[in-house]
């Protein structure tokens, strides 16, 4: 009986599982079938042999990933940067949003908006070449601008504190606006007699925020959040890399997983470690989503993702 139900379900909603089967083949090849690489975390990789010929290695490629020293500094630095992100995106995000709702003028409003959002179309390749133009330490823009009022040039790509600041400005930079729209668009879906009513009782306008914006944004806040938190053992790869590069002063407090992995691919090359890196990434992903995922559905199970 299940059978022909589901048969029928099938037949009759035939149209929408074609437009469904190009996502269906595109996860296949691109995120299920390369998970088959994994094996060689396990493996004591050579060319000759390749992925499946190569000799067993057991553990010793994520030994070698731990007693390096560099499993503790690359998942404090992933975890870290990408928490801070994760707050200040949400945060200005959502500020950013009401900020534009709120607004009356129509044309100004569009304004904001694109300028708000070009920056999401630009490369990260594009701004690592801004930023060292602006921050080098001979003739960039800022130390000129320093020495022109008789100061002395500031070393910022050799002094790592700088960093801490400016790599989530350059973050917020890059993904605010784009995170601002889909805010907007929940702030859009909300019940406009619900404003009116607020309005009618004498409401301000931060109060209508705050009574009424914020509370129905929470939702849509906590879904954007639990995706968000599992990639939060995967950094912004190309903003690190661009920016930071092979700097030698600054990888103890920016290296992340991903940079440690494409240096470990291009330098040595030492696919053991590299694989064994992503092993042991995705694993804190996968953790740190259930964890999240069991926390909000502890407060409200609506909320949660599964």
């Amino acid at each position: 009986m299940d059978d022909l139900k589901a048969l029928y379900e099938f037949r009759k909603y035939k149209v929408l599982y074609a437009m469904f089967l190009p996502i269906v083949i595109y996860f296949l090849i691109f995120a299920y079938l390369p998970m088959t690489g994994i094996v060689l975390a396990f493996k004591e990789y050579n060319y000759q042999g390749g992925i499946w010929g190569s000799p067993w290695a057991g553990w010793s490629n994520f030994e070698y990933f731990f007693k390096s020293g560099k499993a503790w500094i690359v998942t404090k630095n992933t975890v870290a940067y990408n928490v801070v992100f994760l707050a200040l995106y949400t945060f200005f995000s959502i500020a950013v949003a009401i900020f534009i709702a709120e607004m009356r003028g129509k044309w100004f409003k569009k304004t904001a908006q694109s300028f708000m959002l070009l920056p999401y179309f630009i490369s990260w390749v594009i701004v690592g070449a801004f930023v060292y133009n602006l921050f080098n330490y001979e003739f960039g823009v800022v130390n000129s601008v320093i020495e022109w009022f008789g100061g002395d040039p500031v070393d910022i790509y050799g002094t790592p504190s700088y960093w801490y600041f400016l790599l989530p400005f350059f973050y917020l930079w890059k993904w605010v606006g784009f995170g601002s729209i889909l805010y907007l668009a929940a702030i859009m879906g909300i019940d406009q007699e619900c404003y009116e009513a607020a309005i009618m009782d004498g409401a301000t306008i931060f109060q209508k925020i705050y009574y009424i914006t914020l509370p129905l944004l929470m939702p849509t806040m906590v879904i954007l959040v639990l995706l968000a938190l599992g990639r939060v053992m995967r950094g912004e790869f190309e903003m690190f890399y661009q920016l930071i590069g092979n700097n030698a002063m600054l990888l103890d407090s920016t290296d992340i997983v991903d940079t440690l992995v494409f240096r470990s691919l291009v330098g040595m090359p030492d696919f053991g470690l590299a694989s064994s890196a992503g092993f042991y990434q995705s694993v804190l992903c996968f953790v740190i989503i259930l964890a999240a995922n069991g926390a909000v559905k502890l407060y409200n199970k609506d909320y949660s993702l599964f």
